[in-house]
């Protein structure tokens, strides 16, 4: 029993991962709101948006790292397509980079960054924005000390 139990517990796994509950803010990007859920470790980080099936029109996942430092994203068991937006501390956009479902490939900011933001694939290009555009709502993330 206890072996029958193990195994639903690892093949439950994907799907409670899927359905965790991260704190969310609110970004905005000029007359267009972000609801974005924020992962803010390394757990949270390393799991970002793997297993899910899907993600709302204009919600996605906010990347905040410790430091900056050159961040990589990659799509292992990521089920939707997505665009990552890198962010500078002033709200700036560094770079844009578009990344396939389920791929290992890295896809890396072209400068030092603290923040990265998921948003479903073509998001920004759909919005009009691009390197340069700011968001606004990255201010109440302030730098560990």
């Amino acid at each position: 029993m206890r072996i029958a139990n193990f195994l639903a517990l690892v093949l439950l796994c994907p799907a409670l991962a899927a359905a965790q509950q991260l704190p969310r803010t609110e970004l905005s990007a000029g007359v267009h709101l972000i609801r974005a859920e924020v992962a803010d470790n390394f757990v949270t980080r390393m799991q970002g948006l793997m297993h899910r099936p899907s993600m709302g029109a204009n919600e996605g996942m906010l990347f905040i790292f410790d430091e900056p430092g050159i961040q990589c994203m990659w799509m292992k068991n990521t089920l939707i397509p997505l665009s990552v937006a890198y962010l500078a501390d002033d709200g700036s956009i560094v770079n844009i980079e578009d990344m396939k479902p389920q791929t290992e490939d890295s896809h890396c900011t072209k400068k030092p960054v603290r923040f990265a933001l998921e948003m479903n694939h073509g998001w920004f290009a759909s919005k009009g924005l691009r390197a340069g555009a700011k968001l606004r709502g990255l201010e109440k993330f302030k730098p560990r000390q």
